[in-house]
């Protein structure tokens, strides 16, 4: 029987299943950080269950972190108390924490591909919804819930139903200044938020085999953004390289047996997928959101959309924009670079080559936050630090920042703030905020102008 990618890892982690119901399905990696996983500590603590593996499980310090003065006390109390028993909870059992000034310490999402600890064929979870990132390495990776959490904490195991499977195609070549940002939140603008649920989503064709590691995670990341439960790219030599000699990789021959595994991993010709959408390259162009969920988005070069739904009319009304309108020369007084969908080092290059030897706009307000420590580290040694200083921009320290509003970094009431994050509700990034989700080539000449500008123009 044809097999998809995605049908090949799952089967090879199902433990039982009970007949025409749910599987339990053995999960590789287990990452947690200091938010989702107190509840699931106290639970097992509590049921006097102990952690069944904790040499499977990777923490990390990162959504309430600060992103300033990061050697010093941290200044909010609920942040300091969650990072306290973090550590405290991974002390106690034996659970490899990279904690806030690690030299490892960083996104969940960023750190964990970046170590090695991400692996083609692996099932990996996290208490947290964007762990689909970890998809573009040919894994099973998902979110989840505090309960499943203890779940996993207690059995290594997780109790689910198996989702349908769901293909994405996009061959051709991109134009010039269209960035793996553009290409997901062009998919998700065409198959709309709720197109991917129930299932998995793989990603393939041209587009996908020419991207970097680094552009195949900034779609994965966003698959959760359709509604699907995760996302994935064959693993492939761009993979492999990408992998090898990694912190946590294996070595010598035994990489070199992992690759010939990894190598059956990709879609059996002929496999069937439960739905299939396809598109072309050419068709994409650099993309801006323009309401209040991702699948809310335009080329860079359109006008808003007419559509009499109330939730539509409320959204533009929270933005302040109105149907038929372009957002060119929308004026911007924020602009925030980082998240776990576009804070690696290729993101910061390409905010870099575009930035240097110009000066940010007076009015802009433009925050770089890497990933990590190991992101932060390549940043001063390309270079890129002085290029960015020049410009005006300010280098923050590693974390999820001004993605979420979880932490210090938040954007004032009624401020458009051009993100290359992954999310633009309501409030997402500090109460009344408003967010327009770009690349980072778009942030970055928002960010030197003061306004949204038709960035394909400097292309023609």
């Amino acid at each position: 029987m044809k097999k998809t990618l995605f049908d090949k890892v799952w089967d090879a982690h199902v433990v039982d299943k009970v007949q025409d119901g749910p599987q339990i399905l053995y999960i590789d990696k287990h990452l947690i950080h200091e938010v989702t996983s107190p509840q699931a500590f106290n639970e097992l603590e509590a049921r006097k269950i102990p952690i069944f593996r904790p040499q499977q499980i990777i923490a990390t310090a990162d959504h309430n972190t600060p992103t300033q003065d990061q050697h010093l006390p941290v200044k909010d109390e609920m942040s300091r108390t969650q990072l306290a028993q973090l550590s405290k909870n991974c002390k106690k059992n034996n659970i490899t924490l990279y904690e806030l000034g690690h030299k490892y310490n960083g996104i969940v999402h960023v750190m964990a591909p970046e170590l090695g600890i991400t692996q083609p064929g692996m099932t990996m979870v996290c208490g947290d919804s964007h762990t689909s990132t970890h998809g573009a390495f040919g894994s099973i990776a998902f979110g989840i819930g505090t309960s499943q959490v203890a779940q996993v904490f207690a059995s290594q195991c997780l109790l689910l139903t198996k989702p349908k499977s769901l293909r994405v195609s996009v061959n051709g070549k991109l134009k010039n200044g269209v960035l793996p940002k553009d290409v997901i939140l062009y998919i998700i603008s065409k198959l709309g938020t709720n197109s991917g649920t129930g299932y998995f989503c793989e990603y393939a064709g041209d587009v996908f085999e020419n991207m970097s590691m680094e552009g195949r995670m900034t779609v994965c990341n966003m698959s959760i953004e359709m509604g699907a439960r995760g996302g994935m790219i064959a693993p492939d030599d761009t993979t492999f390289k990408y992998v090898k000699d990694r912190k946590f990789t294996p070595k010598n021959d035994e990489f070199n047996k992992k690759v010939d595994y990894w190598k059956t991993l990709p879609t059996d010709e002929g496999a069937v997928f439960d739905k299939e959408y396809f598109m072309d390259a050419e068709d994409i162009e650099p993309m801006i959101t323009y309401g209040t969920n991702p699948g809310m988005g335009i080329k860079i070069s359109e006008t808003i959309p007419t559509d009499n739904d109330p939730s539509f009319q409320k959204s533009l009304q929270y933005m302040n924009f109105q149907s038929g309108k372009s957002l060119i020369n929308t004026p911007i007084n924020f602009v925030f670079i980082g998240s776990c969908t576009n804070s690696r080092i290729e993101d910061f290059r390409v905010a870099a080559d575009y930035v240097k030897g110009k000066l940010k706009a007076k009015n802009v307000t433009a925050w770089l936050v890497p990933g990590s420590k190991q992101v932060e580290s390549q940043i001063i040694k390309e270079g890129l630090k002085d290029i960015f200083n020049e410009a005006g921009f300010e280098l923050r320290q590693p974390g999820c920042s001004a993605c979420l509003a979880m932490n210090e970094d938040k954007i004032p009431q009624n401020e458009y703030c051009v993100s290359t994050s992954n999310r633009n509700f309501e409030g997402r990034q500090g109460q009344g905020s408003r967010t327009i989700l770009a690349s980072p080539l778009v942030a970055a000449a928002t960010a030197i102008e003061g306004k949204i500008i038709d960035i394909t123009k400097q292309f023609n």
